[in-house]
């Protein structure tokens, strides 16, 4: 049977409890500034304006999300593929979602809000590295904070290395993308992507 309204869904899971309930902030108070702080890793949630949903990893040193105020953002975007999916959906649509990482710790922080895409030296050059300014960042002005519990990542085990896998028994990156991708030579692409992971992070 397929869930279709608001209705089914409360029926079948109830409501929830007042603690979850109510623990969404307006504003980040300062856990929620410490745990940004401290992450260097978080995913950014975009949707375009017919609905199409992309979500992007976005990573680097703890803190690269820079903490502006209690309710603004700034998200600095280093080079990639320049597919810019999560960019385009913004322009159409400046809702986002983030949710950040701590490696070793298994609660996580969710940020709703509406981000802008901006530029200047002004403003990005805090988040240099290397003496390389981005080339724009992402603005987000936050609607929602609120902490998220552990239990997804106690059930993955997320950060245990005792389930890593041996990277050597999966295809490498090229290799994959040949076998998806006609005309692309496995070796030759495997090679400019780890040249690009020592020379082009920033």
């Amino acid at each position: 049977m397929a869930i279709t309204d608001l209705s089914q869904l409360r029926a079948l899971y109830g409501e929830p409890i007042k603690r979850a309930r109510d623990k969404v902030l307006s504003r980040l108070d300062r856990h929620c500034r410490d745990f940004i702080a401290i992450s260097p890793f978080c995913v950014l949630s975009t949707a375009s304006a017919d609905g199409r949903a992309d979500a992007s990893p976005r990573g680097d040193g703890p803190g690269f999300v820079a903490v502006l105020d209690d309710s603004t953002l700034l998200l600095p975007d280093r080079p990639g593929n320049k597919r810019v999916d999560s960019m385009q959906n913004i322009l159409e649509n400046p809702h986002v979602g983030l949710l950040f990482f701590v490696p070793g710790m298994n609660e996580t922080l969710r940020v709703n809000g509406r981000a802008r895409i901006v530029t200047g030296d002004d403003l990005l050059k805090t988040s240099a590295v290397n003496g390389k300014i981005p080339r724009s960042g992402l603005l987000v002005e936050v609607e929602e904070a609120f902490l998220h519990c552990a239990k997804a990542l106690i059930r993955s085990k997320l950060w245990d290395p005792a389930i890593q896998i041996d990277r050597s028994t999966f295809p490498a990156y090229g290799r994959m993308l040949a076998d998806q991708m006609e005309g692309l030579d496995g070796e030759e692409t495997e090679r400019s992507v780890q040249e690009g992971y020592r020379n082009r992070l920033y």
